[in-house]
């Protein structure tokens, strides 16, 4: 059985959202492929840590980590992949753009293979017109266009994550625990202990 995850992104994605998602993908036994349009294994992005600092009115965006992308997007074929997952951060605006992403997203959504989103991931999600009439959230300045594309934008916790059919979906990253939790039970995937 493959136990494989692909996560689209690309340079100034979320630090966290990317590689911390990575890893605690793989903790859990799968093999997680990272890639983004235009680039092949072995290359790098760029990432941003966002956060909010006293007195303004919205986030900031620092510097983060480079990360070494493993896998070569031109390589991608969705039957390999057990579920999709999208970060959020500025790289949302430009994957939304691709049309084979869009293509990778609708493919996922179609075999109703599990879907995750955090923050700005959801920006890909409306592109790919996939969201209409499924309650789901993304990071507050994205709700509009989870509304006009039809949908149900739920106001939660930063903290807590909504599932609608299989796609799952949360605000920013503070919402990990639950969001990778309830991925991997989306997946297939059960953790039991002794």
């Amino acid at each position: 059985m493959t136990r494989n995850i692909l996560i689209i992104t690309g340079d100034y994605t979320e630090d966290y959202e990317t590689y911390a998602v990575k890893q605690m993908l793989e903790l859990v036994g799968y093999n997680v492929h990272l890639v983004s349009p235009g680039k092949k294994s072995g290359d790098f992005i760029v990432t941003a840590i966002h956060d909010f600092l006293p007195g303004e009115q919205t986030y900031t965006e620092l510097k983060g980590h480079r990360i070494q992308l493993n896998f070569d997007f031109d390589k991608v074929d969705t039957a390999t992949y057990n579920g999709l997952f999208l970060p959020g951060g500025r790289c949302s605006e430009f994957l939304r753009l691709d049309d084979r992403v869009i293509e990778i997203v609708k493919d996922f959504n179609t075999n109703k293979k599990p879907i995750a989103a955090v923050c700005h991931g959801a920006q890909v999600l409306t592109a790919a017109n996939i969201v209409s009439g499924i309650k789901c959230t993304a990071y507050p300045a994205c709700r509009p266009e989870v509304q006009q594309a039809g949908g149900i934008y739920q106001d939660i916790a930063v903290d807590d994550a909504v599932v609608d059919g299989h796609i799952v979906s949360g605000k920013a990253w503070p919402c990990h625990p639950k969001l990778i939790q309830l991925f991997i039970k989306l997946l297939g995937t059960t953790i039991t202990h002794n």
